[in-house]
């Protein structure tokens, strides 16, 4: 089997990119572990996670779902000196810049977050955002999961639409094991189920 499979090669070749080190690993991570363990993002995105901080230079990132109207951090790296979330935590939806990113208010890379347009109608963070990256995570069937998000405190001007499409490419293939795992927890609950035969039909009276 080789390290990307048709689906992943597939992505790269229509995002016209071609990959490096940074996201073979990202491949290796992702894909040959799909039937690794059973908790829904398991430990191989955490790796991820931090060879994208690190590559990226930025200090937090995460991985956040959106469920009732609330973001939920469900994976983050950061620098040990710089973790303002923690795994868990959660905050209104449409008060975060995920949001803001998913309805398409908010550019997915922005290299210095003050300098944006409507910067003085963007949600309060309790801590400084300086540049900012975002992409949806997003299923098989439509929805989207949350997203994949990385900053940093201070702006970077060095970011690029590559490295957009690193974050984009991480998300696609996070995306592909949640459709995974979620395959598997059906498989096991429809295994469980039984047809019962059905009765004989009520004959009609005359």
């Amino acid at each position: 089997m080789s390290l990307l499979d048709g689906q992943e090669l597939m992505v790269l070749h229509d995002l016209d990119y071609t990959p490096d080190a940074l996201d073979v690993r990202i491949s290796e991570l992702l894909v040959a572990t799909a039937d690794g363990c059973d908790e829904l993002i398991d430990q191989s995105v955490g790796e991820v996670l931090r060879l994208l901080r690190e590559h990226l230079q930025m200090d937090v990132v995460f991985v956040s779902e959106f469920v009732g109207g609330r973001r939920v951090f469900r994976r983050v790296e950061a620098k040990p000196a710089s973790r303002v979330i923690e795994v868990g935590e959660s905050s209104p939806l449409e008060e975060s810049f995920c949001q803001y990113v998913v309805e398409g208010r908010l550019p997915r890379l922005m290299n210095d977050v003050a300098t944006h347009p409507s910067f003085a109608d963007l949600p309060p963070t309790p801590f400084p955002i300086g540049a900012h990256l975002s992409t949806p995570i997003v299923l098989d069937d439509g929805r989207v999961y949350g997203t994949l998000c990385c900053f940093s405190f201070a702006p970077n001007e060095s970011l690029t639409q590559r490295d957009l499409r690193k974050l984009e490419l991480s998300a696609q293939l996070a995306a592909k094991k949640l459709n995974e795992q979620r395959a598997k927890t059906t498989e096991k609950v429809t295994a469980d189920w039984q047809l019962e035969p059905k009765g004989d039909a009520p004959q009609r009276r005359r």
